[in-house]
């Protein structure tokens, strides 16, 4: 049986409950786990919730301010050192079950180099379980960016209340937990910003997804019931906001990973990017070729690398009619030669929505900040409907950029029907957006008339759709817990 040692759960229900799972593991856990951990020695536990993106999303690749709120739902890891080098994982499936996934940690290195190249080990992983990319990731990421050398190998239990393919960034809070409580069972000092950061490193480098910082950021950082406010440039943490005691958040799940007919991330992301590359020749900005396909540099003075320090007036009055509506890879290549992300790549084949793609985080930041202003400036009366029209129009941007879909659209359109007389103010889609989950803005007793949407939702589609309700700390003010296994 393991008792705390050090740390606390902070009251959090899920906490003990996962405390209860862990002693209950070999009476009650699923067939063939119950030897993961024998109640023997230390257990290094760590927590980290997902989050909802109130305002902000997919303008933080471009240097915008966003607005995030950690939910209720959080990942759990825990820790135990082996004296082997083996790297042995297990992941509790909702429904029952367990994923498991099992290394060598020499595995991640290279006999002679060292620490292997990030594109071997994200190859490594696609073709065995992609899963682990974002576990095993930490490990090789740490070895890269702080040069630690793991003596000791590893077991590691994972359980995640946090809903994949939704948009509240179930991956963000597998890395977060996992970074934490890795990080503590080795006794690494990683400052909380830096945890963030090494974290995207893990979603973008091993597992091989373009995400900007704002998810692992809020996840790390997070604070119960409010809003962390971050600007992407490339994270600066400016505090959080509260939110006023009259008002609430909600996600609504659309039901829908990702919509056939919407464009993806990825090309939002790429099309932004070039439109960036082409302001910047519209500038006269210095540039130059990195040696690297479809790579270059921008000596940008003006607005220091980010696309959302354009300015809306100055983008409307001098760029905008510059920038083509579509443009295939190919022809953007031919002329501008590459782009400044380091994610992304232009396909030659591809055609790219330019023109909404760029200006959809130059106004998402302005809105971002109108947005914050008037919470922090809190009054009341008329300033939740203003709230909510922001909303609206940041999820007609998306929509614009190609990220919409059909249940997202529903839902928005029922909190408008349903609107201030019933306590809802705004809507829009979240995150990476074509489909997932809708944020929804309301008076704070009004969760009977988000209920409400939802079964109306459901009677239109046919799809029952989760509700995302609550709040609780990110990983750093959590901290870890250690417990001590007694026989």
């Amino acid at each position: 049986m393991y008792r705390i040692a050090s740390g606390t759960t902070h009251g959090l229900a899920d906490t003990a409950d996962f405390i209860a799972l862990l002693n209950g593991l070999r009476e009650s856990g699923p067939e063939g786990l119950g030897d993961f951990f024998d109640g023997r020695g230390e257990l290094f536990v760590s927590r980290a919730p997902g989050r909802l993106d109130l305002m902000g999303g997919i303008a933080d690749y471009s240097g915008s301010l966003v607005l995030e709120l950690p939910i209720a739902a959080a990942t759990h890891v825990a820790v135990r050192l082996s004296d082997d080098r083996t790297l042995a994982l297990a992941s509790l499936r909702a429904g029952g079950g367990f994923r498991h996934f099992e290394m060598p940690l020499s595995g991640l290195e290279d006999p002679e180099r060292g620490p292997r190249e990030y594109a071997a080990a994200a190859d490594y992983f696609k073709r065995g379980r992609p899963w682990a990319a974002y576990v095993a990731g930490a490990f090789l990421v740490l070895m890269r960016e702080r040069g630690v050398r793991f003596e000791r190998g590893a077991r590691l239990l994972i359980n995640s209340d946090v809903p994949e393919g939704k948009g509240v960034s179930s991956s963000a809070a597998l890395e977060v937990a996992t970074m934490q409580a890795v990080a503590a069972a080795y006794n690494l000092n990683v400052e909380p910003r830096e945890l963030a950061f090494l974290c995207q490193r893990v979603e973008n480098m091993v597992a091989c997804a373009p995400c900007g910082v704002m998810d692992q950021m809020t996840s790390a950082c997070g604070e119960t019931g409010r809003l962390l406010e971050l600007l992407c440039q490339p994270g600066e943490l400016r505090g959080t906001v509260a939110l006023p005691e009259e008002l609430a958040v909600w996600g609504v799940d659309s039901g829908i990973r990702h919509s056939v007919g919407g464009a993806d991330y990825g090309t939002v992301r790429t099309a932004a990017f070039m439109g960036y590359r082409i302001i910047a020749e519209a500038a006269g900005l210095s540039w130059r070729e990195t040696g690297g396909a479809d790579r270059v540099e921008v000596e940008d003075p003006l607005w220091g690398g980010y696309l959302a320090n354009v300015g809306a007036e100055e983008f409307a009055a001098r760029y905008e009619a510059r920038l083509p509506e579509r443009m295939t890879g190919e022809e953007f290549l031919a002329t501008y030669k590459g782009i400044t992300d380091r994610v992304t790549s232009v396909e030659p084949a591809r055609t790219y929505p330019v023109r909404e793609a760029t200006r959809h985080p130059v106004y998402e930041h302005e809105r971002v900040g109108r947005f914050a202003g008037e919470l922090k400036s809190w009054r009341g009366g008329g300033q939740a409907e203003e709230l909510g029209a922001l909303m609206y129009e940041s999820h007609e941007s998306y929509s614009a950029c190609g990220l919409g879909s059909g249940g997202t659209d529903l839902l928005v359109q029922l909190v408008r029907e349903a609107g201030p007389g019933r306590g809802l103010f705004g809507a829009k889609i979240t995150g990476g957006g074509s489909g997932g989950t809708v944020a929804v803005l309301g008076r704070r007793d009004a969760g009977d008339a988000v209920r409400r949407v939802a079964d109306e939702y459901a009677l239109a589609t046919g799809r029952e759709p989760l509700i995302i309700e609550g709040s609780s700390p990110g990983a750093v003010a959590f901290g870890h817990l250690k417990l001590v296994g007694e026989v």
